[in-house]
């Protein structure tokens, strides 16, 4: 989309000032009162010629601006009539959606998800289901533009940098981004965070007192965290381990260090499902350098307890785990944690699970470690403590782990039930962290005494299928 964008800008003669001064007046012919000014509008040609991610409005200002139709808009467009275009859900719904053409015998958009639309194939793999309804996704593009849009156009009106209400709003996205990476398909999480970051970025452009910018970087840190988190869990490691050390340096700047810890939390963790256990190890130790109390340091300490596990350090893992437990109990607050969700304030079932994960790879502890994970499973169940909120994936992670400690003491039919809660887990919610972990499983049912078993083998299948029908699976299906 990038390359396309500024050859058929290039192909006209414009300059991107140019191209920025028909974007704006294209909007503006059609009555869109939030269209940017021309300075922005330039930085956002900017960015689309570098990266794309344009969205569905400007989409069609630049139809308007080339004099092209909608169909063909875009590398891989149809270039089909108007009366091969299905419309949106109603006239009404306005410019900005129901303009949006599907061209005959192509994907369609996927309902629920944010700029860019995905193809079908990512469709079935998020739903479950091969008839995406396009109305869905239009009216929620519909309200949720609408609501961005009046954001943007109060920040470009408050005088003084940048006024109180635009913060507020930024921290209220946060809070509301962190409890959508616990509960939502990791595609829209990434996606919805990836639009508030592009928003900061714009703040930045401003000039800025120190405390205002300082305030920014926080947030940017902390927002190139969720998106890192995000991108490992859909299966795109060095992308997440790039967002992370993104999201570092903004924490280096204004030298905050519950931030860098937490941020080394995260990099670990990225590490670990790599199988880089070495530098997840060392990562969670350099975090503890920065906090060593609250449900930070206790994640910290709990990526260390796992990592010094594969390393064959028990003594070690047994000892983190220990400190896990004790700084997560500890009284401790801090503006992390009062964002709160599991990736801010790792909650205690979770405390519980990842616990329980270091102990089944000290393969002498398995009751203490099935004791840890079912402990996690009834906390889960539980729905948690006041003001703790549960990640999706937590709970199946849990249930996997205890199915391979399971499998190890022969008992097959306790983990074939244990798993049965686990394999039936959305599509859109099979990340690729839970995938490596069942692969853990499947080397479980190839020791010699489920030799020849046909539940082993039954067992084996199903997790095959699960995989086949993982987000990651939809998503690294598609080209480009």
């Amino acid at each position: 989309m990038a390359a396309w964008l500024r050859k058929q800008r290039e192909d006209r003669g414009w300059s991107k000032t140019e191209m920025a001064r028909r974007l704006v007046q294209a909007g503006r012919e059609v009555g869109d009162t939030a269209v940017p000014e021309q300075s922005g509008m330039l930085h956002n040609i900017h960015r689309w010629e570098r990266e794309g991610g344009i969205s569905e409005r400007h989409k069609l200002h630049y139809c308007r601006a080339f004099g092209i139709h909608p169909s063909q808009f875009g590398p891989n467009a149809s270039g089909e009539p108007a009366d091969a275009v299905t419309p949106g859900p109603s006239a009404e719904a306005g410019p900005a959606i129901s303009a949006v053409p599907v061209p005959a015998q192509r994907p369609t958009a996927v309902p629920g998800l944010a700029d860019p639309p995905q193809l079908a194939s990512a469709g079935i793999a998020y739903r479950g289901r091969q008839e995406p309804v396009l109305g869905e996704f239009a009216v929620e593009q519909e309200v949720m533009a609408a609501a961005h849009e009046g954001s943007d156009h109060a920040a470009e009106h408050e005088q003084h940098g940048i006024g109180e209400t635009t913060f507020e709003q930024l921290r209220a996205d946060l809070v509301r981004l962190s409890r959508l990476t616990d509960s939502d398909s990791p595609l829209n999480a990434f996606l919805e965070t990836r639009r508030v970051r592009d928003r900061i970025y714009r703040l930045l452009d401003r000039r800025l007192w120190p405390r205002e910018q300082a305030d920014l970087y926080l947030l940017l840190g902390c927002v190139n965290g969720l998106m890192g988190i995000t991108a490992n869990r859909l299966g795109y490691p060095d992308a997440a381990e790039e967002l992370i050390r993104s999201g570092w340096a903004y924490a280096n700047a204004i030298d905050h260090g519950p931030l860098r810890g937490l941020l080394r939390a995260k990099l670990s963790t990225v590490m670990y499902w790599q199988g880089r256990f070495r530098e997840s190890h060392d990562l969670a130790a350099d975090g503890l350098r920065y906090l060593s109390q609250g449900p930070v340091a206790a994640n910290l300490h709990l990526n260390h307890a796992c990592a010094a596990a594969r390393l064959g350090d028990l003594d070690t893992a047994r000892r983190a785990v220990g400190l896990a437990h004790a700084a997560r109990d500890a009284d401790y607050l801090d503006d992390l944690v009062e964002i709160g969700g599991e990736e801010f304030a790792l909650s205690r079932a979770t405390t519980s699970a990842k616990a329980g994960r270091a102990l089944a790879d000290i393969r002498a502890d398995g009751r203490e470690a099935a004791a840890e994970l079912e402990h996690a499973i009834s906390l889960y169940d539980q729905g948690g403590h006041p003001g703790e909120q549960h990640w999706f994936g937590g709970k199946p992670l849990a249930g996997t782990d205890l199915a391979v400690v399971q499998l190890r003491s022969g008992a097959l039919d306790a983990a074939a039930a244990t798993l049965e809660t686990v394999l039936v887990l959305p599509p859109a919610q099979r990340v690729a962290t839970l995938a490596t972990r069942l692969a853990r499983v499947r080397e479980e049912l190839t020791a010699p005494v489920f030799r020849g078993s046909q539940q082993a083998r039954d067992l084996g299948d199903q997790i095959e299928e699960f995989d086949r029908e993982a987000v990651t699976a939809g998503l690294h299906s598609l080209h480009g």
